[in-house]
């Protein structure tokens, strides 16, 4: 099967051509520059970018696997959520080329594809579905923070959720407080890495409740009032590294803790993690640490795929074709608020 996918749910405006689980090409084009000024995402400028860049986006991943469009046999799209704006783009535009080429269409659930990006691997990327094995995944990203039970190909249960920020939306509210550039959780990242993690103790929320949900307004909230009384600190260098190093540890500790608390729980020997945060490396560390010292198997989503792209959301349509996934109708509209639990 030759299939075209397209992601357009926040800032990131990607296409992707599938053969057969291989990604034949996976084009990004990321909007990070310009919301930089703005501190975050803003909507109608995300819509706007989507609008202007996902005609050449696509264009660039037809002729970088050397595929016409005629050649296609079905057409994929993120149908939620995400922003409204944004995901109209890329929706409304993979069912216009569908019907143009009176080929198959099924719009996808983007936290799902994050679920199975795990299984996704190698240069080009490619699925490893027979490899799969029952696993507690943790998806963590700027605007999302949740553990899933994914017994299967084809059936997950919500474990547990952010109960206000997500992990990294408190990344990038610290990073506002230190006066780091948007998006700080990179930034964060690389300060960290030359600092001490244990020089101020920050709390661990919830790190302790007998439940699988999180919370992170909390650790924000004690850093304001940190910096409050220790005004001066962020400017120096060496305090600077020292407190995104301990900020990190702190949001590290209840990720990682919570993962694995909830595979030991369950009886699970696998862990999966993906989502844009993932990309941070003393998280990586620590889940690879952790893990091991608890006997459990470790799955990273690649560093390309932890940030929103078509190729997982290509990979996945494409196994759900072959399967039987019924499709997409043309008459359907995206899902803005579409929740993991109404795909399980």
């Amino acid at each position: 099967m030759l299939l075209l996918a397209i992601e357009t749910s926040c800032d990131e405006t990607s296409a992707a051509v599938i053969r057969d689980g291989c990604a034949l090409s996976n084009v990004v084009s990321s909007q990070i520059r310009l919301h930089a000024e703005y501190g975050g995402v803003v909507p109608e400028l995300a819509a706007r970018e989507h609008l202007r860049n996902l005609t050449p986006v696509t264009q660039t991943a037809l002729r970088e696997a050397r595929v016409e469009p005629e050649q296609l046999d079905a057409v994929a799209a993120t149908r939620g959520p995400g922003l409204p704006g944004a995901l109209m783009i890329g929706f409304k535009a993979a069912q216009g080329i569908a019907f143009a080429l009176n080929r198959p269409f099924i719009g996808v659930h983007h936290h799902e594809a994050h679920l199975y990006s795990p299984w996704i691997s190698g240069n080009p990327p490619a699925s490893d579905f027979e490899s799969f094995e029952s696993n507690v995944s943790l998806i963590v990203s700027g605007g999302h923070t949740m553990l899933v039970h994914v017994e299967n190909l084809s059936r997950h249960r919500l474990l547990g959720s952010t109960l206000d920020d997500a992990a990294g939306e408190c990344f990038d509210k610290v990073g506002k407080l230190l006066g780091l550039p948007y998006p700080a959780g990179p930034e964060i990242d690389r300060l960290a890495e030359q600092g001490n993690a244990k020089a101020f103790d920050f709390p661990r929320p919830m790190i302790h409740e007998p439940n699988d949900d999180f919370s992170f307004s909390g650790l924000k909230t004690s850093v304001r009032y940190f910096l409050r009384d220790n005004p001066g600190l962020a400017n120096d260098a060496g305090s600077l590294r020292d407190l995104c190093a301990s900020v990190q540890s702190a949001i590290v500790d209840v990720l990682v803790a919570k993962t694995v608390k909830a595979a030991e729980r369950l009886g699970v020997r696998c862990v999966t993690a993906s989502g844009g945060v993932t990309c941070n490396r003393a998280l990586r560390r620590a889940l690879a640490n952790e893990c091991e010292e608890a006997g459990l198997r470790l799955r990273l989503a690649a560093g390309s795929l932890c940030t929103d792209n078509a190729a997982m959301i290509g990979i996945l349509a494409e196994h759900r074709l072959s399967t039987g996934t019924p499709r997409t109708h043309g008459s359907e509209e995206i899902l803005p608020n579409w929740s993991l639990e109404e795909v399980a």
